[in-house]
C-alpha cells in the first residue's frame, strides 16, 4: 500500500507543478459549481425540460445513481479510510478553493457524483451521455488540479460512481434504444401529407415533451392534409372517437390518436373493430405502447403514414363468461394493488401531478391494501397482485421495461402470492438484491391464456391505466395480430438477428415450462 500511496503523491505533485493558466479559473469554478450536486441537478433539470421521455428517464437515472454513489461515499467509504487531504504548499494559490473541504480525502465524492450522473444518463441515452461525460471528467480532474484530492481518491470515486449507476440497472433496467421490431411488416394506406387521416387529439392527456410546441401545431406542420379533431375539457371522448373513425372510413384512410396510453387503447379497439389502420402519436406521460411499437416521436409516425409502412400487433382480451362486456388492452391488465393505486393516483394527480401522486398512492396502497382471493385456472389463490402484459416484457424481473415483440401470442403473467407471511416485504427485498426469480412469493410466466374466477373479493380491475368494475370471472387471452399500426420500416434494429436469436433462446426456456396442452403453468 505504501508503494501505491507514494506513486499517488508523486502524481499529485506532477499535476500541481503543471502550468495551465487558462484552465486555472475555469477548473476552480467548475469544482465549486459541482458542490452538493448543484451542477448535476441543473443538468437533470435541463434534460427533463428540453428532452423527450428518454431525456426524463436519463435525468431520473442520473440523479438516482448520484444519490446512491453519494450515500456510499459519505456513509461508508470516507469513514472507513480517514485519509488526510493533500498539502496545498505545492499548489499555486490561484487554484485554491475559497473554502477548503474538511472531510477526509478518500474517495472523492465530487468524482463519484460526476461519474454516477454521467454513467446513469449514458445508460438511458447515448447522446446526452456523450455531452455530459466530458464535463464529468473535467470535474473529476479539477479535484486534483485545485489540490483537494489525490489522483487515487478521484479514481476510486469514479469507480464507485460507475458502479452505482450500473447497480441501478439491476433494479430498473434501461429501455432499449431500438427495441426488436415486430415481424413481418405489412402494407397500410400511404397518405401523402396525411390526406385521409383523421386524428383525435386528446388535450386532456399528459404532455409528452414539456416546453415543446403544442401537439396540434406540430401535427399540422408534419401532416398538413390530415383532419384534426381536438377534444376540449367538456367533450365526450368516446363520441369524438366514433366520429373520427366514421370520417376515416368515409375517406378510405386511417384513424389517428394523439394522447396517452388510455387514449391509444380506446382508439385501438375502435380501429380493430372497423378495420382501420391506427396512427399513434405519443402525447401522454409514459407512452408505453408507442415506445414499444417503435414510434417514440410524432415524426416517426408521420414518416410511416407518408410511406404506408406498418406492422400488425396483438390485442389482449379480458372476456367475462356469458355475454359480459369484453375489455381489450394494448399494454397491461391487472387485479390487486395496481387498480387501487390507479384510483388513488387519479384523485391526487390534479393537485400533485401524476408522478408525485403515484408515489403517494403506492405508499398508501402498501400500507392499507388486503390480498385478493380468487381462483386461477381452477385453483384457489390469495394474491397481492396479478399482472398480465400484452406480450412478454423484458427483463423477467419485477420491473418490466419494454416488449421486444408485440405479436408473440403470449401474455406476460406475474403474480405476488399473498398466502405467505410478509409477502410484500419479501418481494421488495428480493427485487433489491436481484434474487426475485428465486423468491417463493413471486411467479412469472409467458402463457397464451388464463382463467380467473371468483373475483368477488375485488371490486375493480385495471387495464392500460384505466380502472373498470370487476366481473365475477374473466378469461384472459390474445387476439393475434388484430391491429395494424403505422411504424416506419426504416427504423429496424440493426441487431435484429442477434435479438431474434436471444428471443429464440428465451422461447426455449419458457417453452419447457408450458404444459403439453399449451395452457398456463404458473397458477398451478
Amino acid at each position: 500500500m505504501s508503494v501505491l500511496a507514494d506513486a499517488d503523491r508523486r502524481l499529485f505533485r506532477r499535476v500541481a507543478a503543471a502550468r495551465l493558466p487558462a484552465a486555472d479559473p475555469a477548473l476552480r469554478r467548475l469544482s465549486h459549481y459541482a458542490d452538493h450536486g448543484r451542477l448535476w441537478l441543473g443538468a437533470a433539470a435541463g434534460l427533463a425540460l428540453a428532452g423527450s421521455g428518454t431525456g426524463r428517464r436519463a435525468a431520473l437515472r442520473g440523479l438516482g445513481s448520484l444519490a446512491l454513489a453519494s450515500l456510499t461515499v459519505n456513509t461508508v467509504a470516507k469513514w472507513s479510510t480517514r485519509r488526510p487531504r493533500p498539502l496545498l504548499e505545492t499548489v499555486p494559490p490561484i487554484r485554491h478553493l475559497a473554502r477548503q473541504p474538511h472531510t477526509t480525502s478518500f474517495p472523492s465524492g465530487h468524482s463519484a457524483s460526476a461519474a454516477a450522473f454521467a454513467t446513469g444518463v449514458a445508460l438511458e441515452s447515448a447522446g446526452p451521455g456523450a455531452l455530459v461525460a466530458p464535463i464529468a471528467a473535467a470535474v473529476a480532474f479539477s479535484r486534483v488540479y485545485v489540490g483537494v484530492h489525490y489522483p487515487g481518491d478521484v479514481l476510486a470515486g469514479v469507480a464507485i460512481g460507475v458502479g452505482a449507476a450500473v447497480l441501478t440497472a439491476r433494479w430498473w433496467p434501461p429501455r432499449p434504444v431500438l427495441p426488436e421490431r415486430e415481424r413481418p411488416s405489412v402494407p397500410a394506406p400511404a397518405l401523402p401529407g396525411g390526406a385521409g387521416l383523421v386524428v383525435l387529439v386528446n388535450g386532456e392527456a399528459g404532455t409528452a415533451e414539456p416546453g415543446a410546441s403544442s401537439p396540434v401545431a406540430r401535427l399540422r406542420a408534419l401532416l398538413p392534409a390530415a383532419e384534426l379533431i381536438e377534444r376540449g375539457p367538456d367533450d365526450d371522448f368516446a363520441a369524438l372517437l366514433d366520429r373520427a373513425a366514421a370520417r376515416a372510413v368515409e375517406a378510405g384512410g386511417a384513424l389517428g390518436v394523439c394522447g396517452g396510453d388510455g387514449s391509444v387503447n380506446a382508439a385501438a379497439r375502435v380501429a380493430a373493430e372497423r378495420g382501420l389502420a391506427l396512427a399513434v402519436f405519443p402525447g401522454g406521460t409514459l407512452n408505453h405502447f408507442a415506445q414499444d411499437v417503435g414510434v417514440p416521436g410524432l415524426e416517426d409516425t408521420a414518416t410511416a403514414i407518408r410511406r404506408g409502412e406498418a406492422v400488425r400487433v396483438d390485442l389482449g382480451v379480458a372476456r367475462p363468461p356469458g355475454t359480459g362486456h369484453e375489455v381489450r388492452f394494448l399494454n397491461t391488465f391487472s387485479i390487486g394493488l395496481y387498480p387501487e393505486l390507479v384510483g388513488i393516483r387519479e384523485r391526487l394527480e390534479h393537485h400533485w401531478g401524476k408522478r408525485a401522486a403515484s408515489v403517494v398512492a403506492l405508499v398508501w396502497v402498501l400500507r392499507d391494501a388486503a390480498p385478493v382471493e380468487l381462483r386461477v385456472n381452477g385453483r384457489d389463490r390469495r394474491l397481492w397482485l396479478l399482472f398480465a402484459g400484452n406480450g412478454r416484457y423484458e427483463p423477467e424481473g419485477f420491473a418490466p421495461v419494454s416488449r421486444p415483440r408485440l405479436d408473440d401470442g403470449l401474455l406476460d403473467l406475474r403474480l405476488i402470492d399473498g398466502a405467505h407471511r410478509f409477502a410484500r416485504t419479501r418481494v421488495v427485498v428480493s427485487a433489491l438484491v436481484g434474487a426475485l426469480g428465486r423468491s417463493r412469493v413471486y411467479r412469472a410466466e409467458a402463457v397464451p391464456w388464463v382463467e380467473l374466477e371468483g373475483l368477488g373479493g375485488t371490486e375493480t380491475l385495471a387495464y392500460d391505466g384505466e380502472i373498470a368494475p370487476a366481473p365475477a370471472g374473466v378469461r384472459l387471452e390474445k387476439e393475434r395480430r388484430a391491429l395494424v399500426v403505422y411504424r416506419p420500416a426504416a427504423a429496424r434494429n440493426a441487431n435484429t438477428g442477434r435479438a431474434a436469436r436471444a428471443d429464440g433462446r428465451r422461447n426455449g426456456r419458457r417453452g419447457r415450462r408450458l404444459p403439453a396442452d399449451g395452457g398456463p403453468s404458473v397458477p398451478g
